[in-house]
């Protein structure tokens, strides 16, 4: 498909798109999808974000991957808000600022190498944590699960985690317990567990109380009180990528029922 042409892609919003296709974006002379923008009123107009899937093309997006077309509108407003493609990738690409759940596989010096998922190994030294200092290490063992973020990701350098905010605090990050259950699940399901107000997350708790952090690199890890109920919501969990919201609830009933 040539650079120029292509359907708008307001029209193919919830449709299938490929790779190679290219979408088109509404033109707006006093509009800039790059930058910010003053309307008369003084307020943004807001600003139109490429998501996972597509990439800058003119004066369009270049779909990269195949799946659904998804758009969120930014604050109800018709200017700005964005674009993806929601696919069932399980091949995660490190992101910067994504918090994710990593396998410590070595020590090299001051530098500890994780498992992402990624195509290659992170970096995190053991100052990245909370109140670490020279003579006071993290106690950090190889197969530990360490939840942190990235500090640098991009295609031309190793990606970097630490286990610290912009504050120097942990924010609940840092070396996860050795109690639990980690499972792997699609990018897709991780994206909608993460979603505010999450339906299965708030059935779930209904159900049995338990610990859950969730990885953007698809990594789910769980503790509930006893091993079977730990089991059981591993299995709500990677079964709810199949089944629907009803048949979600029938499963849910019938678990508490007993």
């Amino acid at each position: 498909m040539a650079a120029g042409s292509g359907e708008a892609a307001e029209a193919c919003v919830g449709q299938v798109v490929l790779p190679g296709d290219v979408l088109r974006l509404p033109v707006h002379p006093d509009e800039d999808g790059e930058r910010l923008r003053l309307g008369a009123g003084g307020a943004p107009r807001g600003r139109l974000l490429c998501g996972p899937g597509l990439r800058r093309c003119g004066a369009g997006l270049l779909v990269t991957k195949c799946g659904l077309l998804r758009h969120r509108r930014a604050g109800g407003s018709a200017a700005g808000g964005a674009y993806w493609v929601d696919s069932q990738q399980k091949r995660y690409v490190p992101v910067k600022g994504d918090h994710v759940i990593g396998i410590v596989t070595a020590k090299a010096g001051d530098v500890f190498k994780l498992d992402v998922g990624g195509s290659e190994q992170a970096s995190l030294s053991y100052l990245a944590f909370e109140g670490a200092t020279k003579r006071n290490r993290p106690n950090v063992q190889v197969g530990d699960l360490v939840y942190g973020q990235f500090l640098v990701a991009n295609k031309d350098m190793e990606p970097e985690m630490v286990c610290i905010d912009s504050s120097g605090r942990s924010s609940g990050m840092g070396i996860i317990g050795q109690d639990g259950f980690l499972i792997k699940v699609s990018l897709g399901l991780i994206r909608k567990l993460l979603a505010p107000k999450c339906e299965i997350i708030q059935e779930l708790s209904q159900l049995y109380p338990f610990e859950l952090v969730l990885g953007m690199n698809g990594r789910i890890w769980v503790k509930a009180k006893t091993v079977q109920q730990t089991l059981i919501i591993v299995n709500i969990l990677e079964a709810c990528e199949y089944m629907t919201a009803e048949q979600r609830k029938q499963a849910l009933a019938r678990l508490s029922g007993n």
